[in-house]
C-alpha cells in the first residue's frame, strides 16, 4: 500500500506573524462540549453575569434541563474587595456538591473578571480538592479570554488534568482530544481491529477511566490546539506520536498508519481493516465537494483547525488556499499537516484583524471561513463564509465523517447558487 504523502510541502515556508486587533471567542467556550463529555465533571466558571450570559447562549440550554456547568457570580462587592471572594466560594462549592453527588470532578474554570482581581483559584482548587477527596477532585484552569482562543480552553482544561494522573510503566497508547462519543467508539473500533492495545483516552467520559502515564506511554492527538497538554504529557515521559491529523480519508489514514507503524502491524492486516471505510470515505468526498474543486478558499485565524482543514481541502477536495490564518502555529503539532500541504499559500500566524481583511478583500476567495463575528460584514459585502466555529461543534474525525466535513465546507458555496439562481429568475 502506498499513501503517496510528499516528503515536503509548506513546513518552510516563512510565516507572517502578525500582533493585532482580534476577533475570536474566549475559552469559556470549550465548555460545551467538555461538560457533555465528561458525564461525571462539573465545570463551574468564576466570572460575571457576561459569563454565564455567554455560555447559555452557546449551549442553547433548556430550561428544564440541569446541565453540568454554572457560573459562581462575581458581584461588585466581590470585586471592589469588600467581599471574601474565597470564602463565598468554598460555600457555593459545598452547596453545588451536596446538591449534585453525582460529581465526581469539579473543574473551577477562571475568567476576565477573576484573573483582574487576581483571584488564586489554584489555591482554591488544592484546598477544596482537600476539603472534599476522596469523593470530588478539584482542578482549575483558565477559560480568560484577554489572551487565548476559544479552543484553548480544552488544552487548559486537559494539561490541568495531566500532573494529577496515576503514574505507569505499561506500555500503552493514549489518545488525547475530546471527540463526540460516537467518534471516538469508532476510532477505538479502528485500532481494535488493527489489534491495537490497551487504549486510554483523554478526557476519559468518566473520572474512574481516567488514564496512567509514565515513559512507555505513546500519544496520538485528535485535536490541533493540544500545546499545553501536549507539553504536560511529554513532561510526564510519554512520546508524542506526530502525524497529520485525522481529518478526512488520506488524514484518518495517515493518522493510523503512524500508529499501527508504531505497534508493529503488518501492512496486509492494515489494508484489510482500512480498505472498505477508505473507500466509503472516499466516494462520500468526491459526491460532496463536487462544488469545491477549482473554487480558493482563505483561512482567518480561529480554532487553530486551519492547517489540517486547508490540507484537507486542498488535497482532497481539490480547493486552492490562498491565506491560512491561525492563532498559533505549533511546528511540533501540525508540522505533518504542513508537509502535505501544497506550497503556495500565505502562512500567517496570529492576527492583525484590519490588515487580513485587506488581504482578504483583494484576494476576493470564492469561500472565507472566519470567526462569527467576521461573517455578517463579509457576506454583506458579497464574500461566501463558513463559521469556523461550526467545524468545533460538529463530529468531524476520521473515515466515516469525511464526507460530512466536505460538505460542511460545500453548503456555503451551493446556498449561493441557489440563490443566485432566484434572483436570476
Amino acid at each position: 500500500m502506498s499513501l503517496d504523502l510528499p516528503s515536503t510541502g509548506c513546513r518552510s515556508t516563512p510565516v507572517l506573524k502578525e500582533r493585532g486587533q482580534r476577533e475570536v471567542f474566549c475559552g469559556l467556550t470549550g465548555i460545551i462540549w467538555l461538560h457533555r463529555k465528561m458525564q461525571d465533571a462539573f465545570f463551574l466558571v468564576v466570572g460575571s453575569r457576561t459569563c454565564a450570559h455567554l455560555l447559555q447562549a452557546a449551549a442553547g440550554v433548556m430550561i428544564f434541563a440541569e446541565p453540568r456547568f454554572g457560573t459562581a457570580i462575581l458581584e461588585e462587592k466581590d470585586l471592589a474587595g469588600l467581599a471574601d471572594a474565597n470564602a463565598e466560594l468554598d460555600r457555593e462549592v459545598a452547596r453545588l456538591l451536596a446538591r449534585r453527588p453525582d460529581i465526581k470532578q469539579l473543574f473551577l474554570v477562571g475568567s476576565c473578571p477573576s484573573e483582574v482581581i487576581k483571584l488564586d483559584l489554584a489555591r482554591a482548587a488544592e484546598r477544596l480538592s482537600g476539603v472534599h477527596s476522596p469523593h470530588v477532585r478539584v482542578y482549575n484552569y483558565s477559560g480568560s479570554g484577554i489572551e487565548t482562543t476559544f479552543t484553548q480552553g480544552e488544552d487548559a482544561c486537559l494539561a490541568a488534568m495531566v500532573p494529577t494522573l496515576p503514574a505507569s510503566t505499561a506500555r500503552e497508547l493514549l489518545i488525547v482530544g475530546a471527540m463526540p462519543d460516537v467518534v471516538e467508539d469508532q476510532c477505538l473500533s479502528l485500532l481494535s481491529q488493527l489489534g491495537i492495545g490497551p487504549v486510554r483516552m483523554l478526557p476519559a467520559r468518566r473520572a474512574g477511566d481516567l488514564p496512567a502515564v509514565g515513559a512507555n506511554t505513546v500519544f496520538a492527538l485528535v485535536q490541533p490546539f493540544l500545546g499545553d497538554t501536549h507539553a504536560a504529557l511529554t513532561r510526564r515521559g510519554a512520546r508524542h506520536l506526530a502525524a497529520p491529523f485525522p481529518f478526512g480519508e488520506e488524514g484518518t489514514t495517515a493518522w493510523l498508519r503512524t500508529i499501527a507503524d508504531e505497534f508493529g502491524v503488518s501492512r496486509d492486516l492494515f489494508e484489510q481493516v482500512t480498505a472498505a471505510p477508505r473507500a466509503r470515505a472516499q466516494k462520500a468526498i468526491a459526491t460532496q465537494s463536487q462544488e469545491l474543486r477549482g473554487k480558493s478558499v482563505f483561512f482567518f485565524p480561529d480554532s487553530q483547525l486551519e492547517i489540517p482543514l486547508a490540507r484537507f481541502l486542498t488535497r482532497e477536495c481539490g480547493m486552492t488556499a490562498v491565506e491560512v490564518g491561525t492563532p498559533y502555529l505549533h511546528e511540533g503539532l501540525v508540522g505533518p499537516d504542513l508537509d502535505l500541504l501544497p506550497t503556495g499559500p500565505v502562512i500567517s500566524e496570529g492576527q492583525d484583524v484590519e490588515k487580513q481583511l485587506d488581504r482578504q478583500r483583494a484576494a476576493a476567495p470564492d469561500l472565507t471561513v472566519c470567526g462569527l463575528g467576521l461573517a455578517n460584514p463579509l457576506e454583506a459585502e458579497g464574500h461566501t463564509t463558513k463559521w469556523a466555529i461550526e467545524l468545533v461543534f460538529t463530529p468531524v474525525h476520521f473515515y466515516e465523517q469525511a464526507g460530512d466535513l466536505a460538505g460542511l465546507f460545500s453548503r456555503p458555496l451551493r446556498r449561493k447558487a441557489i440563490l443566485r439562481k432566484e434572483a436570476a429568475e
